[in-house]
This record gives structure tokens, C-alpha cells and sequence, in this order.
């Protein structure tokens, strides 16, 4: 039931209301400064979004060639209070029925991380509620049970600007790490592939983040021009490595520069062709290596037998040809490929927020507002099992990826 005078819908798969009933459910605040987005939000217990507010630092770090740390931690102290603000606006509730506030409090840059801890805390302690301190990774594989029904266990893909892993999600605060990054993330890859492209200076990338315009670019290029190659071809693990991938991609660049006679920050002939065989690696690489978590979970019988998962999620999950390559091995395989709207794989106050409401009706993780709590800018995800399935030495079968660029 709904208030009178309440407005509720459905819109792009998720729940929302202007005013929840006058008899409502538990309300928690999530809040989310892990790195350069500053936002809130309001969720009842069944996953309705009462409020969210967003400020993007995307345009500052933009111009700036890469994220600054303490020029984030600056715009999140500069933003926050109002960005919270706006959320108890929007959803009609004020801090005395909230049943807890949810935070990040790892992994993540170090000062935004502190921005939000403190904010938080002196919240909390003020109003005197309950505090869940949030697991960024957590969330984005718990967001997708917000949106739809999604029993443990299943299969998650995280791929972030900061981040890259594969786990098996057997419970709210139970995963089973088989594999992450050794060095950079792809969205990091990307970023930095985009900004030696020089693409800030395209007609066609205003505005646009740098995995945005690299994505944008390889539509209208040809991925098979240039060959670079997926690294860690002969190691049977789930682990990735996108350094030498990037590596790679500088080495032509230099190439062409000279060949055109250009000097860094032109742009390059072929910049398409570049963009779109770079995303192509990117992709493959990260499609083995899921292809590799598949077949294992499947080897020893982690997954289940009726409709298993895999989840797809943080900032990267946005990019549709990297999809793509996911679809053709979740088809291969017999799984479900859920990825939830681009709106929630990128860093949000919702999905802290539902991380905290999962956690706040199993009575996880929830401590006195009294309760010191410190931020962890470098934090595991669950158990690390990645030793194991390099040992199991699965080899892949080939799967042709049929793509469009």
C-alpha cells in the first residue's frame, strides 16, 4: 500500500516511490565515497528507492588527465552534506526513522574514503543509529538482488575502474575469491589507452569518460587492423593482467605517431581501428578468464544445477561489447547473464544502501553508533581459492567471439 498522494512506478527494472506508506518498512541511508562519486540514498527493506542524490566528479578528473586523490577528497567534503541532504529530501524521511545508515568503508581511494567515514559517524552518533560499515565489492555483487530474485550461490564478474575480479557468491557476506587483477583494472586500462589516443580532443568524445570514448570510437573501427595480444595465454588460473595489454597499445601508438608525423595529443588516423582492437583484448581476456571460473564452479559442483548465474557488475559491465563476448560464453556454458542497468554498475548510494538493508535484516555486520570503525583502502573479497583453480588446470575449448567491430 501506498500513501495518499503517493507516486509510484517502475522504471529501467527498478523500484521507486516519491513516498512510501504511513506504515513503512526498515529505512536505511547508504553513502558512497569510495572514489570520485559522491552519493546517497534511501531504501526500504524491499528494495524500494525512497531518495538518491549523485554528484560526479567525472568532468573535473576529466580535464585533469586521471583522478586526482586529494581533489576528490576535497569535492566530497565539498558535496556530501548536500548530497545526503537531497536525499532525505526526495524520500520524505527524516534521520529519526532511519533504521541505519550504511557506508563504504572499503576498498577505495584513502581520502574518500575518510571523507565519507567521518561524515557518517558523526551522523550516526548524532541521531544515534545503528552503523553498517559496506564492503564496495559487496554491494556491487548484491546490487542485481534488488532488482530481481537471485538465489545463492552465483557467479560474479566485478570489472570496475579500480577493480577486476571473479567470486562465487554464496551468501551476503560469504564469496569465494577464484581470481582478480595482478596489476591495473580495465577500466584503468581503458582510461589510459583513451587518454594516450589523445581522444579528450575528439569531436566525437566530448564529454565523454575515457572507457566511454573508446567504446564509442571501436564501433566505427576494424578490431582485427591491429593485433595485440591477451596476456597469461599458457597460465590455467582466473587471475587478469591488463598492463601488457596497455603496454601494447602504447607500443603502436608510438609506431603510428611516427609513421604520421604527429606529435602526442593529435589524433591519429586510425584511432578507431586502435580503439576497437584494444576493447576487443580487453574483452577476450576478460571472457576466458569467466569461461575458466565457469568451468571450474561447474567441475566441483559450486553452482547450481537449475538456472545458474553469472553476475556482471561495476563500471566496465556498462560496455555493451564486452557483453557481448560474456553472452556467447554464458550461452556456451548454460548460464543466466544478469547485468544490471548501467545506472547501478557504475559507484551509487543504492546499491551501499541495499548492501546495508541485506545485512540489516540478517542482522550482519551492524554495529553501535558508539563503535569506532576504520576505513581499508585495500580489502580482499571473501576467500581466496585462486591457488586452487590454477592447480585445477582447466584448458578452454575455443569459442568464436562473432562481433560486429
Amino acid at each position: 500500500m501506498f500513501a495518499r498522494g503517493s507516486v509510484p512506478c517502475v522504471f529501467m527494472g527498478y523500484k521507486t516511490c516519491r513516498r512510501a506508506s504511513q506504515i513503512r518498512p526498515r529505512l536505511v541511508l547508504g553513502i558512497e565515497t569510495s572514489c570520485d562519486e559522491t552519493g546517497a540514498a534511501v531504501l526500504d527493506e524491499t528494495g524500494t528507492i525512497l531518495g538518491e542524490s549523485l554528484h560526479s566528479q567525472k568532468e573535473v578528473h576529466l580535464k585533469a588527465g586521471g583522478i586526482i586523490p586529494p581533489v576528490a577528497q576535497r569535492l566530497h567534503e565539498e558535496n556530501i552534506n548536500r548530497v545526503v541532504q537531497e536525499a532525505l529530501d526526495r524520500s520524505g524521511i527524516t534521520p529519526r526513522e532511519l533504521s541505519a545508515v550504511a557506508t563504504t568503508v572499503k576498498p577505495g581511494l584513502a581520502l574518500s574514503l575518510g571523507v565519507g567515514l567521518r561524515f557518517s559517524l558523526s551522523f550516526v552518533r548524532r541521531h544515534e543509529k545503528p552503523f553498517i560499515p559496506i564492503h564496495h565489492m559487496e554491494a556491487h555483487a548484491l546490487t542485481v538482488r534488488m532488482l530481481r530474485h537471485v538465489d545463492f550461490p552465483f557467479l560474479v564478474l566485478l570489472v570496475s575502474g579500480g577493480h577486476s575480479l571473479l567470486a562465487l557468491a554464496r551468501g551476503i557476506d560469504d564469496f569465494l575469491l577464484l581470481g582478480q587483477t595482478l596489476d591495473e583494472a580495465p577500466g584503468d586500462t581503458l582510461d589510459k589507452v583513451a587518454r594516450r589516443l589523445s581522444l579528450i580532443n575528439h569531436p566525437k568524445c566530448r564529454g565523454l569518460g575515457g572507457g566511454q570514448a573508446i567504446e564509442h570510437l571501436a564501433k566505427e573501427g576494424d578490431r582485427l587492423r591491429f593485433q595485440f595480444k591477451s596476456p597469461m595465454g599458457q597460465h590455467y588460473d582466473c587471475n587478469f593482467s591488463f598492463a601488457g595489454i596497455r603496454n601494447q597499445v602504447t607500443m603502436a601508438i608510438n609506431k603510428k605517431e611516427k609513421q604520421e608525423g604527429i606529435e602526442p595529443g593529435q589524433l591519429l588516423s586510425c584511432v578507431q581501428d586502435i580503439a576497437a582492437a584494444a576493447q576487443h583484448t580487453i574483452a577476450s581476456h576478460i571472457t576466458k578468464r569467466t569461461h575458466r571460473a565457469i568451468l571450474f564452479c561447474k567441475a566441483r559442483d559450486l553452482l547450481p544445477q537449475n538456472n545458474p548465474t553469472l553476475v556482471v557488475s561495476g563500471g566496465v559491465a556498462s560496455n555493451d561489447y564486452i557483453r557481448e563476448t560474456l553472452r556467447i560464453v554464458t550461452d556456451a556454458t548454460g548460464l543466466q547473464l544478469l547485468c544490471p542497468p548501467a545506472k547501478f554498475c557504475t559507484d551509487n548510494g543504492v546499491m551501499i544502501a541495499w548492501n546495508g538493508v541485506e545485512r540489516l535484516k540478517q542482522g550482519k555486520g551492524v554495529v553501535s553508533h558508539t563503535q569506532d570503525v576504520t576505513y581499508e583502502p585495500k580489502a580482499p573479497l571473501g576467500r581466496d581459492i585462486s591457488t586452487e583453480v590454477r592447480d585445477a588446470t582447466i584448458k578452454l575449448p575455443v569459442l568464436k567471439l562473432k562481433m560486429k567491430s
